[in-house]
């Protein structure tokens, strides 16, 4: 067995087989790939199914212990020299979006299962134990909410009010559980019982694309942007096309699209972290020859602080204020989710940036625009992650498409970071 305890610059040649890598997502890809290339493989569906068997079975075929708790999340334990420790952890998810891609979640999950093969390979021991984690529902395309499994897991809301959601057909989370075999009766929240972490890193493609515009490899992720979400409506009033002059029309549809102009310029204003995003909008009656009486569109605020998040919220009820002022239309603002910014755990973004240098692997900090089963867990344990280029950035997609040098590189920086943590 290799010694831990020697100095890490002696473990500096344990490498994974990226081959081997790229052969396990391309094996997990098939199960429920679609004509173009991409993967349709929805939580909690037979196919699903199919996928939890697959990577489990890796597991296990790596000498692997498997724990599934209440809320189908899975957790795949490699022993430590020390068991009361709590495990160094890694993982993400297999859900994908309808027309989802090979790398999203996958990749995260794959790249800890090759992190198990390789300690395997090399004949090494950890103090700590090693646990890759499955998270359930993460996409939320068929249940919301979305990070379900993960966000049950750290107390974002409660397991009874996740089994009890249904997808369009009625059915249940609880109920689709049971169907594939995956209704597990470990404690699915920290708060009743479930193991804490000692450590948790996700590897993930960066779905954007600052790494491959800057030709980077390695993202070296220090936080999520925090994200505010809105529901708008701006109401005048419905009217005949032609006999209305334009100085008497109430047109809601003109209104909201200079509110919507707003939402970029408040972003512009907050680069380089601030994002703005109208998404959705309902056009009523949505009629060729009726002036429009009723627009309600959605905005999607995002930045790298609250005091960030608190000042564009501020400057779009305002610009909504302004705009009932003038007396033609009413316009509300309606804040439906909020999620919190994330600072990720400063030693586990050292450990990430370390192991990227050691590595010889070019590397940037940056911060993650979307959010991961990793901003949850970042409340119960430090967490990192670990970013690699995905191309001209495209992900809930099935074109998404990454480099195996590069999905290679970032598991060897998660291996090299956990091992960090576990010795």
């Amino acid at each position: 067995m290799t010694d831990l305890s020697a100095p890490a610059s002696s473990l500096g040649s344990l490498a994974v087989n990226g081959s081997r890598l790229w052969q396990s997502l391309m094996d997990l890809a098939a199960i429920g790939a679609t004509p173009r290339g991409g993967v349709c493989r929805l939580a909690l569906t037979d196919l699903d199914r199919q996928g939890r068997d697959l990577v489990i079975s890796w597991a296990r075929a790596a000498g692997c212990s498997v724990r599934v708790d209440a809320i189908g999340n899975i957790f795949m334990r490699r022993a430590g020299t020390d068991p009361v420790r709590p495990a160094i952890a890694t993982g993400s998810h297999i859900d994908t979006q309808p027309t989802g891609g090979k790398f999203d979640g996958n990749y995260g999950v794959l790249a800890g299962i090759e992190v198990l093969r390789t300690l395997n390979d090399f004949g090494i021991e950890t103090a700590a134990p090693i646990e890759v984690c499955i998270w359930t529902n993460e996409e939320g395309s068929r249940f919301v909410p979305v990070m379900m499994g993960s966000g049950v897991y750290a107390g974002a809301f409660t397991q009874a009010h996740a089994l009890s959601q249904c997808d369009r057909d009625g059915v249940s989370v609880a109920d689709a559980l049971a169907a594939i075999g995956y209704a597990g009766d470990a404690p699915a929240a920290i708060a009743d019982g479930a193991p804490a972490l000692g450590a948790y890193f996700e590897a993930h493609i960066e779905q954007g694309p600052v790494l491959e515009d800057v030709g980077c490899t390695i993202g070296v992720v220090t936080g999520a942007l925090g994200q505010r979400w809105y529901d708008v409506t701006v109401t005048g009033v419905e009217a005949h096309a032609g006999p209305t002059p334009m100085r008497l029309r109430k047109d809601a549809l003109l209104a909201a699209t200079g509110l919507m102009h707003q939402v970029n310029a408040i972003a512009l204003r907050r680069q380089p972290h601030g994002r703005g995003t109208v998404g959705y909008v309902s056009v009523f009656p949505n009629s060729r020859n009726v002036i429009p009486g009723r627009v309600t569109f959605t905005v999607d605020f995002r930045h790298t602080t609250d005091e960030g998040l608190a000042a564009m919220d501020a400057e779009l009820r305002a610009a909504a204020a302004a705009l009932q002022a003038e007396g033609t239309v009413r316009a509300t603002v309606e804040q439906v989710v909020y999620f919190p910014p994330v600072a990720f755990a400063a030693e586990l973004v050292q450990a990430v940036r370390a192991g990227a240098r050691q590595l010889g692997a070019s590397h940037m900090d940056i911060v993650s625009g979307a959010g991961h089963d990793a901003v949850y867990v970042a409340r119960t344990a430090p967490t990192a992650m670990i970013f690699v280029p995905c191309r001209d950035g495209i992900s809930h997609n099935e074109i998404e498409d990454a480099q195996p040098e590069h999905l290679t590189a970032g598991a060897n920086v998660l291996l090299h970071a956990m091992l960090d943590r576990a010795r």
